[in-house]
């Protein structure tokens, strides 16, 4: 497997010429890199005008690896080639590197660029990108793999403390400044900055360091904008900034930088540019231990779930019953030491029975997942406030009157459901869990709830029986004490209600909350379907005048589709619903409808208005066709087989969505659409005028999040028909 690496943008605060003379002093050899033994110049060519300058050169190393396998491979050292290009005219140097020892065995490929800053032109940028294939290594493949990654990692966290170290260095010997390069002849430079411009980079193995401080100051933070969904300024490319990663995110390792850069670059590629939040994604990676592609899945899990309950608007459209405002023990309450959100939870002084009779399951987890939205609102606000970077929260639960009443069998349903719902879609957003006064029921209550929390999750919960709280290592270790709440001993006063019994006159009937659960939860605009191999799902629209505007939005939950439309003068028999025992599965979420007999002929009993348009797992399309005529048009989910040997940068994820252990031959779309007709067609279109009927448009209708509308957009036009204007 092909290990990929992807640095983010690295900023030196002096200009491009300072940078380049810095970097020209670690050669031909490197005290602070000690593997660095030694390095010739293979070939070196410069333009007559001096702008250009090609150097290549072949780098010795002395790989930090076992005796042993040193011995086994038959070498003591390592040789690179370094293919350089400095073009002052421009300001760049490219660099090229790659293994010429073992070269059959292993393939080790590096590209930097320095380059300048695009919003300030006496600043210099670096980027770098390297990949390592392991084809074989004596039986050691892993070992090798693993040597080369963690030298690799260090090589890079120390690299730009080697350039500042010699900026440094030319600091103290006076030199501050050194003239750009001018076409028109010039006077020779100063004796002390005119060492020949040999500006290779450390090969894609290691970089031993000396301790040097970073120099990196964060005066230009500000600048920075408050919405990560949009582009970095002073970021080319909407790149990631390292200054921004330490500010907003916190420290990363090398390779956590890379994990996030390719997962945010496979969503910009996947979803047209649209892209979460940054500490969203990052939430995810750390879920995963920064596995790309289970981070991926669980991601995109996520992101289809906030689209289809449309979550994002959770803050302003959820309006909490009154029932929860006076009997819903829980509420904000400042902050801990270290700036994180503190939620209190007084757990004990709940009536849970009485909340889920007079509410229902479905209230209180979109009250608890409100709480969630409103806790990540709080992080981004905490992080401005304090200025470093605050991703979750803390949460105090007080168990003072915890009893056999909470463990009614309903009441610990809904808790499970609420704990299940919240660990997939807000992962690491708590930072610590403080249970105080734990009553000796609570082993009872924690036996059937942990299984049910993640494992590192579990690690952040802090149990204090009695009194213990009140002690060393207790609530003042993590909360000012000015602001421990009251009915802990504190002299804060708390809002968070004290609670209470519900009063058995708000209780609701079964069925009423059945109903009201049901409305609640397909209070969505997106319907299901499930697709199998044999058997698309298709949905019937019969339009009345000619040139209506059919539109459309679907997400590929699950597998790769094919989407056609086709149109027919005689409307096709009564919808057939696949019987899905058929395939030995039940859906409890999706359908499957079959509307084309298999005797109708395709250009005698109806036709194909559209190209076939080919959808990927994990995309969202939106598009719309003008129809020519009226009729039946049947718009068609089928089952698409990819190529078993796909090549992307990301390995594919199987199963995106995969909640139940099913046939691989099965896929899964959620879907919405709507007839417009020509004058309101136009007035969506504005004054547009497109060619192509599978061109992008959003329906003010479609109930896009935040979220799941920045991970979208990859309509494909592949069109026959005119769009009027």
């Amino acid at each position: 497997m092909v290990q990929k690496y992807q640095s983010p943008v690295r900023v030196y605060k002096q200009p491009f010429e300072l940078v380049m003379a810095a970097y020209e002093r670690r050669f031909p050899t490197c005290p602070l890199i000690p593997m660095f033994v030694d390095s010739d110049v293979v070939s070196e060519h410069k333009s007559e005008d001096g702008s250009t300058h090609r150097i290549e050169r072949r780098c010795k190393l002395d790989v930090d690896a076992p005796r042993l396998l040193k011995r086994i491979a038959g070498v003591d050292f390592v040789y690179f080639i370094q293919k350089n290009t400095l073009n002052r005219r421009e300001r760049t140097l490219h660099i090229e590197s790659h293994n010429e020892t073992f070269s059959n065995r292993v393939m080790i490929h590096e590209l930097c660029c320095y380059s300048v800053h695009p919003d300030n032109e006496d600043w210099t940028c670096f980027e770098q990108s390297a990949s390592l294939d392991i084809k074989s290594f004596f039986g050691f493949e892993s070992t090798v793999e693993k040597i080369a990654m963690k030298q690799y990692a260090s090589s890079i966290k120390k690299g730009k403390e080697i350039i500042e170290y010699y900026l440094r260095e030319l600091e103290e010997e006076g030199v501050t400044h050194i003239p750009r390069w001018a076409p028109s002849p010039a006077s020779p430079a100063k004796p002390s900055i005119t060492a020949r411009p040999e500006l290779p980079v450390t090969p894609a193995i290691s970089i031993p360091v000396a301790n040097a401080k970073d120099t990196h100051s964060n005066k230009d933070s500000t600048s920075l904008p408050g919405s990560l969904t949009e582009p970095l300024t002073g970021t080319p490319d909407d790149k990631l900034d390292a200054d921004y990663i330490k500010r907003y995110l916190g420290d990363l390792t090398p390779l956590q930088e890379s994990c996030l850069i390719r997962l945010r670059q496979w969503l910009q590629e996947t979803h047209k540019g649209k892209i979460p939040k940054d500490e969203h994604i990052l939430r995810f990676l750390r879920a995963r231990d920064f596995n790309i592609d289970k981070a991926r899945e669980i991601l995109c899990q996520s992101l289809t779930w906030r689209k289809q309950h449309q979550v994002d608007y959770l803050l302003e459209t959820w309006n909490s019953p009154q029932v929860l405002h006076d009997y819903y023990t829980g509420g904000w309450h400042h902050h801990d030491k270290d700036g994180r959100p503190l939620y209190i939870l007084r757990l004990g002084q709940m009536d849970t029975k009485g909340l889920v009779r007079a509410l229902g399951e479905e209230s209180l987890l979109r009250h608890v997942l409100s709480i969630n939205e409103e806790g990540l609102r709080r992080c981004e606000e905490n992080t401005k406030v304090f200025g470093r970077p605050i991703s979750c929260w803390t949460c105090l639960v007080d168990l003072e009157g915890l009893n056999m009443r909470h463990l009614w069998r309903p009441g610990v349903k809904a808790l499970l459901r609420i704990i299940e719902v919240v660990e997939a879609n807000y992962p690491e957003t708590l930072g610590r869990l403080l249970i105080l006064r734990a009553p000796r029921v609570f082993p009872v209550l924690w036996t059937l709830v942990s299984p049910f929390i993640d494992e590192n999750t579990r690690k952040k919960f802090l149990i204090y029986a009695g009194n213990d709280y009140q002690g060393p290592g207790g609530l003042v270790d993590y909360i000012d004490k000015e602001i421990i709440p009251d009915f802990l001993g504190g002299e804060c006063m708390c809002e968070v209600p004290e609670g209470g019994l519900v009063p058995k006159s708000l209780y609701r009937t079964a069925e009423e909350l059945e109903n009201e659960d049901i409305r609640l939860w397909t209070e969505t605009i997106y319907q299901s379907a499930s697709v199998f191999k044999g058997a698309p799902h298709e949905l019937l629209i019969e339009i009345i005048d000619a040139s209506s505007v059919i539109t459309w939005d679907f997400d590929v939950c699950k597998g790769d589709i094919v989407f056609n439309i086709f149109h027919s003068k005689r409307a096709p028999q009564p919808p057939k619903k696949d019987t899905l025992g058929a395939h030995g599965i039940t859906s409890p979420g999706g359908n499957n409808v079959q509307l084309i007999d298999k005797s109708w002929l395709l250009g005698q009993d109806y036709s194909m208005v559209e190209s076939p348009l080919t959808c990927k797992e994990g995309e969202s399309v939106q598009g719309s066709h003008v129809t020519r005529w009226p009729g039946f048009y049947i718009l068609q989910w089928k089952f698409h087989s990819m190529p078993a040997c796909a090549t992307t940068n990301l390995p594919r994820v199987d199963d995106v969505l995969a909640t139940l252990q099913v046939s691989s031959h099965k896929c899964k779309v959620m879907y919405y659409t709507e007839v417009l007709g020509s004058e309101d067609f136009r007035n969506a279109c504005g004054s547009v005028q497109s060619l192509g009927s599978m061109t992008s448009l959003e329906s003010s209708h479609s109930g896009f999040s935040q979220l799941s509308a920045a991970t979208t957009s990859s309509s494909q036009s592949q069109s026959s028909s005119m769009i009027s204007r």
